[in-house]
C-alpha cells in the first residue's frame, strides 16, 4: 500500500476530498516494513470527550501490542478535566492502588493520520486486565446500546455536526493571554458567507482533506454566526464509527489548527453570542438495512417512528447530562438562540429540541439539544436508549410544534448542570439502560464538576465586587 502524496510534508499535499480506503492489518504491516508509517497512536475516548492514548513505535506495535494491545494507568476515566485525581469513582482510587486498565485495538478503525509525519492510529476498546470490559468507558457504553437495539432487530446510523469557533491566536499565546483579547479568525457573522469563510480556507481546506485522508467522507464546511465560528461536516455512519471519526476528528482539527498558529474551540458557550453545537442525526434501520422509520402512517411516518420520538421527549430531561456535561454547557440555552429550550418537536423548525428531516430513506430525527463540548459516544448512546424505550413501551407520539417553541407551553429543558445531575441520579429509565455503575460514574463526574466550579473565584466576580461592593 502506497502512502498519500506528500504524507508527512508540513506543506502536504493532501489525498483530496475522497475518502482513504480502510487501513486493513496486512496494510498496516506492509507500510511498517516499507518505513512509510513509524508511529501508531493507540486512542480512545475519555469521560470529558477526548481522545487518550499513546504513540508507539510501529514496529512494535506490530510486533507485540496490535493483538495484545497497550496498559495505561485506570485513573484514565476517573480524572477531572485537568487530570487531577479525585474522589468519588469505585473503579479507581488511592484505596484500590490505580492499577491498569488495557487499551485494546480495534483493528477495523485503523487509519492513515496525514497531518502527522509517518503516523496511524487505531482505536481501542477499555478493559480490565481480566479481560472483562471497563463498563463506564464510552466507547463501552455506546456499544451496549447498540447491542441491545440489534436485539430489536434494528441498527442505529448517526451524523455528528460539530461547531468550532477560530481564532487567529495560538494556543500557546492563548493561555498566556488567560483566554482573553483574542482575535477571531472573523470579525462578522459569516453564517453561510463565502467571502468570510474564504479568509480561512487554507485551514478549513487542511482540515477537510487531512479528514478524508484519515477515512472520513466529507460533506461541507460552512460559516456560521458567532465571530470566527464555523462548521465541518461529515457523512452518516453506522453509530459507532460515526463517534469514532467525531473523536479523531475534533482532536485532529485541534492538531491542524495548532500547525496552522491558530485556535480552535469546541466549548458551547465561548461569550455571550452564538453557542456552539454538536446537532446529531439518528436513524435506525433493519439489520438488513430495510428501512424501519418510514411507513405510512401520519407525517410518513412508521408506527415505530412515532414510538422513536415519543422516546425522546420521554427521556431527554433524565439523559440531558449526556448532551451537556459542563457547567458552560447550559449557557448554550438561550431562547431565540438556535439552541433549543422547549422539549418538543417538529417538522424542519429549529425551535425545537427535535427536528425532523427528510423523508423515505432519508428520514431521521436531529437533536439538537447538545453543545459541542459533548462526548459523542455518550449522546449516541443516549439517544438509542431513549429510542428502544419508546419503543419497548409503544409511546404515542405528541403533537408536532408547527410554529415557535421558544413560545409554546411545552415542558422546558433542565437550566443548570446540578439539575441535570439529580434528573440522572434518581431517574430509573437511565438506571434501566445503562445499569447502575455507569449512573453512578457519570453522576460524580457532575459532582465533580460542580464542586469545582462552586470553588472558583471568577472574573465576574472579581469585576462585580471588587471596589463596588
Amino acid at each position: 500500500m502506497t502512502a498519500p502524496t506528500g504524507f508527512g510534508d508540513p506543506q502536504r499535499v493532501t489525498t483530496g476530498s475522497n475518502p482513504a480506503p480502510a487501513l486493513t492489518r496486512e496494510d498496516l504491516i506492509s507500510l511498517v516494513d516499507e518505513g512509510t508509517i513509524d508511529t501508531v497512536v493507540v486512542a480512545f475516548t475519555d469521560v470529558q470527550g477526548r481522545l487518550q492514548g499513546k504513540r508507539l513505535g510501529a514496529r512494535f506495535f506490530v510486533d507485540d501490542a496490535i493483538d495484545h494491545g497497550s496498559e495505561g494507568c485506570n485513573y484514565l476515566l476517573a480524572v477531572d478535566v485537568d487530570m487531577n485525581t479525585v474522589d468519588g469513582y469505585e473503579m479507581s482510587s488511592w484505596s484500590t492502588g490505580y492499577g491498569d486498565l488495557v487499551m485494546k485495538p480495534d483493528l477495523s478503525t485503523l487509519r492513515l493520520i496525514p497531518w502527522q509525519p509517518g503516523t496511524a492510529l487505531v482505536t481501542c476498546d477499555i478493559e480490565w486486565t481480566t479481560g472483562e470490559p471497563v463498563v463506564a468507558s464510552p466507547r463501552q457504553i455506546l456499544a451496549a446500546q447498540v447491542k441491545r437495539l440489534e436485539e430489536r432487530g434494528l441498527t442505529a446510523f448517526a451524523g455528528t455536526e460539530l461547531e468550532f469557533v477560530t481564532f487567529d491566536t495560538s494556543y500557546e499565546e492563548s493561555y498566556n493571554r488567560a483566554y482573553r483579547d483574542l482575535t477571531p479568525s472573523n470579525q462578522y457573522n459569516v453564517d453561510y458567507s463565502l467571502l468570510g469563510t474564504a479568509r480561512i480556507e487554507p485551514l478549513l481546506r487542511d482540515i477537510r482533506n487531512s479528514m478524508a485522508g484519515a477515512g472520513m467522507y466529507v460533506e461541507s464546511a460552512k460559516g456560521e454566526c458567532n465571530l470566527g465560528q464555523h462548521e465541518i461536516t461529515f457523512k452518516y455512519d453506522e453509530a459507532i464509527r460515526s463517534c469514532d471519526n467525531h473523536a479523531v476528528y475534533k482532536n485532529g482539527a485541534k492538531e491542524i489548527a495548532s500547525q496552522h498558529g491558530k485556535a480552535i474551540t469546541f466549548m458551547a458557550k465561548f461569550n455571550e453570542l452564538e453557542g456552539s453545537s454538536c446537532h446529531v442525526h439518528l436513524s435506525f434501520r433493519g439489520l438488513d438495512g430495510e428501512l424501519a422509520m418510514a411507513g405510512d402512517d401520519e407525517h410518513g411516518f412508521s408506527p415505530l417512528m412515532g414510538q422513536f420520538i415519543a422516546g425522546q421527549l420521554a427521556c431527554i430531561e433524565d439523559f440531558i447530562y449526556f448532551h451537556a456535561p459542563n457547567i458552560n454547557s447550559y449557557k448554550r440555552f438561550v431562547e431565540g438562540s438556535f439552541a433549543p429550550t422547549a422539549v418538543a418537536w417538529g417538522f424542519d423548525n429549529r425551535s425545537c429540541a427535535f427536528r425532523v428531516v427528510g423523508s423515505g430513506p432519508s428520514l431521521r430525527v436531529e437533536c439538537r439539544v447538545g453543545g459541542a463540548d459533548l462526548n459523542p459516544y455518550l449522546a449516541v448512546a443516549s439517544l438509542i436508549a431513549a429510542g428502544i424505550y419508546g419503543i419497548d413501551n409503544e409511546l404515542e407520539l405528541p403533537p408536532m410544534t408547527d410554529g415557535n417553541a421558544y413560545a409554546s407551553d411545552a415542558r422546558r429543558l433542565p437550566t443548570t448542570l446540578r439539575d441535570a445531575r439529580d434528573r440522572l441520579a434518581e431517574s430509573e429509565i437511565a438506571r434501566e439502560a445503562f445499569g447502575e455503575d455507569v449512573i453512578k460514574h457519570y453522576v460524580n463526574a457532575a459532582n465533580v464538576e460542580l464542586m469545582q466550579f462552586e470553588a472558583a473565584v471568577t472574573d465576574w466576580e472579581r469585576f462585580r465586587g471588587f471596589e463596588r461592593l
